[in-house]
């Protein structure tokens, strides 16, 4: 009985079909370090496509992903009230990404179809998931809204035509990474695809932390904020008392 069991596990082995291509990709880097002086960094995502077979026919597209810790939000709109600006219409929204970046072989609609987007949540807006509201008649808007304000600040980027192919077999591309990145894990994916559909895809993760004096006072803030607060008052008094007696004695004199 065992015999049978190991020969018939052996032959559905065999006749699972071998995937004809396959992602082997590498990253520049996998930590990025941020202290006082950060000022932003640059990932290079470099990789080939391993085949066992000659290449299928048609185009070959690559997709880059690479995507920050999502946190909920609460997006308000605000309205003009007898001359006022006040906060009216809110939605929740249930996650959304503190960084993400796209980078693509071609137009993102040339290599990935939209039942694919939708499954995988690759492009920017399927990346955001909100709850909608039936006080709301238009809550895509504020999702609109969250990727209008991160474009603006640098955290979300699409760059069709990034991903540089050579020979239908090696790729390359690179992600600038801001200075104003929130700490946490964050995920890079390699997407490859034929007419629309994916083949393959590698996923790795690159961690992103503090160090030195931001990572002292971050954990000082969140760990002992009584500490904290009375510390930066401190601070702020002796500033104060340094700036008043510097400029007492500048004019005296």
């Amino acid at each position: 009985m065992t015999r049978f069991l190991t020969l018939l596990a052996t032959l559905l082995a065999l006749a699972l079909p071998a995937k004809a291509e396959e992602i082997v990709a590498g990253l520049s880097q996998n930590a990025v370090q941020i202290t006082a002086t950060f000022v932003g960094s640059e990932i290079l995502i470099f990789g080939a496509v391993k085949r066992d077979t000659p290449a299928p026919e048609g185009d070959l597209g690559v997709a880059v992903v690479i995507e920050g810790p999502s946190h909920p939000i609460t997006v308000r709109r605000k309205e003009k009230r007898m001359g006022i600006w006040v906060n009216t219409d809110a939605v929740e929204v249930n996650a959304a990404p503190s960084f993400y970046a796209v980078s693509t072989s071609a137009p993102f609609n040339e290599i990935i179809s939209e039942e694919v987007d939708r499954a995988r949540h690759i492009s920017i807006p399927e990346s955001i998931r909100i709850f909608h509201s039936e006080d709301v008649a238009d809550p895509d808007n504020f999702a609109e809204a969250v990727i209008r304000i991160r474009e603006n600040d640098g955290l979300y980027t699409m760059e069709e035509g990034g991903v540089r192919v050579t020979d239908n077999t090696l790729f390359d591309t690179h992600i600038e990474l801001p200075a104003n990145l929130t700490e946490g894990n964050y995920r890079a994916r390699i997407y490859l695809t034929r007419g629309g559909d994916i083949v393959s895809n590698y996923v790795t993760n690159i961690d992103v932390h503090k160090v030195g004096i931001e990572r002292w006072l971050y954990n000082l803030a969140h760990e002992q904020a009584l500490l904290y607060g009375l510390m930066s008052l401190a601070i702020a008094v002796a500033a104060g008392w340094g700036a008043s007696t510097f400029f007492r004695v500048f004019f005296r004199s």
